[in-house]
């Protein structure tokens, strides 16, 4: 089914993509909607939960550059030139309930990760509890706290984790950290490697793989994470130790 064009990028930054679907003046105002961003290592995640804002016609170009100021290394500006063009035809459209690289006028005004969210389902996004960056709400969880993935890495996998040395009793396998996925990136920031990576089998021949691995190469500090049904045991590198 070939979908109409509803919708206007006028402007994105790091935390919010803005689009109009009407250019028709209600009280001299236009109605933009603010759609919340998360920037995560493997891409960009849009919200489900939009704001409208009412902009007044005539300032709506200097509402723009404020909105999304070049200081922002993400921020990008839809074609000044195709809003007032818009603006005089008095273009309309539906707002739509999600968002879609077909929906979208000035496509080739946007950077391509955005683009490239345009194809994924909307989610939702709260703040990180440690650095209050946008990030997707159930993708990193610790001690209860919402984490973007730099925190979650940092703290989970840094000097202060919950490293052993011994292998897991079965009952830790069910508190160990459960990340959505591991960012190697990040990993050797933290002097740490991926020793094991296993999943397609049961969970409790996946146990007996880690500690196997533990007892086999003593030691060293061992963590173990839940990745999807499957899981990977993570080592701290010795001092000096080149990565892989």
């Amino acid at each position: 089914m070939r979908i109409s064009p509803s919708v206007f990028v006028v402007g994105g930054n790091a935390s919010t993509l803005a689009f109009t679907s009407s250019f028709r003046q209600e009280h001299d105002q236009i109605s933009i909607w603010l759609v919340p961003l998360a920037w995560t290592p493997v891409g960009v995640a849009l919200g489900e939960t939009w704001q409208r804002v009412n902009v007044n016609s005539e300032g709506l170009a200097a509402w723009i550059d404020q909105t999304f100021a070049p200081e922002d290394e993400r921020s990008f500006l839809g074609s000044m030139r195709d809003v007032e063009l818009l603006k005089r035809l008095s273009w309309h459209a539906d707002v739509p309930t999600s968002l879609s690289e077909e929906a979208v006028i000035n496509a080739d005004d946007l950077p391509d990760d955005i683009i490239e969210a345009l194809g994924e389902p909307l989610t939702e996004i709260v703040q990180c509890a440690m650095c209050r960056r946008l990030c997707v709400r159930n993708d990193f969880i610790w001690n209860e706290r919402k984490l973007c993935a730099w925190d979650f890495h940092s703290a989970v996998f840094g000097r202060r984790g919950p490293w052993r040395n011994e292998p897991y009793a079965q009952r830790h396998f069910e508190t160990i950290p459960h990340p959505r996925y591991l960012v190697p990136a990040l990993l050797e920031e933290t002097n740490v490697e991926i020793v094991v990576s296993i999943g397609g089998i049961p969970a409790e021949l996946q146990h007996t793989v880690v500690n196997s691995v533990i007892e086999a190469l003593p030691g060293a500090a061992y963590l173990a994470a839940k990745t999807g049904d499957g899981i990977a045991l993570l080592r701290e590198r010795a001092q000096g130790a080149p990565a892989d």
